[in-house]
């Protein structure tokens, strides 16, 4: 069993950057892809970015270029750098495990408490 410990959500003014942190703790050895995803109550989660074990990321189109997704294997954590952030970028940010095959991310039933970024405008 794997748990996961999101940081690093706040408020910040629109323009402004945040890195989320997720760090696993428990069997690790079993983990591969890593993704963060967000959600405002009452809509569906909706992935962000994925990295696998090796490095290769995935982002949704609406963060490329703006987003970075990273992993550091040794602490068992991945980040997400957040730059130029926008109020449509408020949510709450979860990491999940799950696997990338065929170009896609599938999450399994693995979440954290997720953490919250508030941008203001």
């Amino acid at each position: 069993q794997v748990q996961l410990v999101e940081s690093g959500g706040g408020l910040v003014q629109a323009g402004g950057s945040l890195r989320l942190s997720c760090t696993a703790s428990g069997s690790t050895s079993s983990i591969n892809d890593i993704a963060w995803y967000r959600q405002v109550t009452g809509k569906q989660r909706e992935l962000v970015a994925a990295i696998s074990r090796a490095g290769i990321t995935k982002y949704a189109d609406s963060v490329k270029g703006q987003f970075t997704i990273s992993r550091d294997n040794a602490r068992n954590t991945v980040y997400l750098q957040m730059n130029s952030l926008k109020p449509e970028d408020t949510d709450v940010y979860y990491c999940n495990i799950g696997l990338i095959m065929g170009g896609n991310y599938y999450p399994n039933n693995n979440w954290g408490q997720g953490t919250q970024v508030t941008v203001s405008s």
